[in-house]
């Protein structure tokens, strides 16, 4: 029988906003000014950064989008209001997953979905998002033991 000593990790997702009023999602990626981060839980969000970009750098550069994924490598989703193909090709490159939402809908209410999503369910990116972060806080063991030259 195995016992565990140690406490599980807590679930947590890292998202982005495209938002220039930390208040709502109202920009499009490409033109995003700003984005808002927050570390997510089941149960609670928390604040964890803010990324601003200039505005001149953004018409007419064609190195815009780099910055802004760099900037969002290690999230697990970026909440836009609108975006483009190029944009969308990049994130999923860095596994980030792109949303798409109205620019009616408040970061809070968001959070609330996302914390539910974590809780119960229902929403594939989020559940690929938390599969994908298990699998690399528990890489494979069988990988693990041959590394050590473990035998049978």
């Amino acid at each position: 029988m195995l016992v565990r000593t140690e406490p599980a990790p807590e679930i947590m997702l890292k998202v982005a906003f495209a938002s220039d009023n930390r208040v709502r999602v109202n920009l499009h990626f490409g033109s995003a000014t700003a984005f808002v981060l927050y570390d997510v839980t089941p149960i609670d969000a928390t604040l964890s950064g803010v990324g601003e970009f200039s505005g001149e750098a953004m018409d007419g550069n064609e190195n815009k989008l780099l910055a802004k994924v760099d900037f969002l490598t290690g999230c697990d989703a970026v909440f836009v209001h609108a975006i483009g193909a190029s944009a969308i090709k990049q994130l999923l490159g860095k596994g980030i997953q792109p949303v798409r939402v109205e620019a009616m809908d408040t970061i809070d209410d968001l959070l609330r979905e996302i914390r539910a999503g974590m809780r119960e369910g229902g929403a594939p990116w989020i559940e690929r998002a938390l599969a994908a972060r298990a699998k690399a806080a528990h890489p494979d063991r069988f990988a693990a033991m041959d590394a050590e030259g473990w035998d049978a």
